[in-house]
């Protein structure tokens, strides 16, 4: 990753506009592995890359989520730190790396970080052996920290001075890849993560829930409601709810006691409110779930509540189609 990056204006494209942007984009084979026809990933990378005032590019090949935390290559981080105003200087070679920050609000003070090679034998990088570092990854292929010590040092000194000065500009992009486990080449970009089980385990299969036999068995016509409820939220088709739905009605046209509420409409009555709760359930794996409701109104012009079931279950399509 080059440390020269490109500041943008706030990407000011409609949430729908964005998904489709990001469907397409990862359908691109020159992205890297993590993206490619994932374009919940593509979602994900840009607007991080929005928060940090970076393009979507430089954002798509400069972060990377390991183990859902997001992660930089010792080049972008170092790009930040000098875009927000700071001086970064880095010296080292296969034995020492030293970084130091001098923060441009504070230039009477420097910030100074030194990794050795024997710092990192004693972290478990790597061995010393005849003077030299020796570390393997499981297939016992030398890794970075083998091949390149140097760069590997290098990369360490920055991203641990970058926390230390400059936690300001990070914006929770704290760690390299290979901090969070990944094995990287000489340029710090993961290539492969680790086998870390000891054995396979195979999960137990979820459970497809039966929500029209579970209409049938409902003692009240109120609780087929909440069930049908919960099969829209699920992504359940029109034809599957309009089937639970005549179960309701059904079961709201039984005689039930002096008592009984008889509502023939007890389950089409809450149709937008089980349509919000399609876009939000579609939001929160698409990673928006926190900007639907402005991205909502940017892109129909109406708040979500006072919106049609229409334009609802349209974006909740986007966002489904995203992730």
């Amino acid at each position: 990753m080059s440390t020269d990056i490109v500041r943008v204006q706030a990407l000011t494209a409609s949430l729908p506009d964005l998904v489709r942007y990001a469907e397409h984009l990862a359908k691109a084979d020159l992205l890297p592995k993590q993206f490619t026809n994932r374009p919940a990933n593509v979602l994900y990378a840009i607007e991080y890359g929005r928060t940090l005032g970076i393009t979507p590019i430089a954002a798509l090949t400069g972060i990377h989520v390991i183990e859902g935390k997001p992660s930089a290559s010792s080049g972008l981080i170092g790009a930040l730190v000098r875009h927000a105003g700071h001086k970064l200087r880095v010296k080292g070679d296969d034995r020492q790396a030293v970084a130091q920050i001098v923060r441009a609000d504070d230039p009477d003070w420097t910030y100074e970080v030194t990794w050795t090679l024997e710092r990192a034998a004693q972290a478990g990088l790597c061995q010393i052996k005849n003077g030299k570092p020796h570390a393997r990854d499981y297939k016992d292929r030398p890794t970075a920290w083998e091949k390149y010590p140097a760069a590997m040092l290098k990369a360490r000194a920055i991203t641990e001075v970058a926390r230390d000065a400059c936690e300001d500009v990070l914006f929770g992009l704290h760690y390299t890849p290979e901090e969070l486990g990944a094995y990287v080449n000489q340029d710090g970009e993961p290539v492969e993560a680790p086998v870390q089980p000891l054995r396979v385990v195979q999960a137990e299969p979820v459970a497809q829930r039966d929500f029209l036999h579970e209409a049938h068995e409902a003692a009240t016509a109120a609780d087929v409601r909440r069930i049908w409820q919960e099969a829209g939220a699920s992504g359940a088709d029109r034809e599957y709810l309009d089937r639970i739905a005549e179960v309701g009605r059904e079961k709201a046209a039984e005689p039930a006691g002096d008592d009984a509420v008889v509502d023939a409409e007890v389950v089409e009555a809450d149709e937008q409110a089980v349509a919000v709760d399609e876009l939000r359930a579609a939001a929160l794996v698409a990673g928006v779930a926190d900007t639907v409701e402005a991205d909502f109104a940017q892109s129909y012009g109406v708040s979500i509540a006072d919106a049609a079931v229409a334009q609802i279950r349209e974006m909740a399509g986007l966002l489904r189609g995203a992730a």
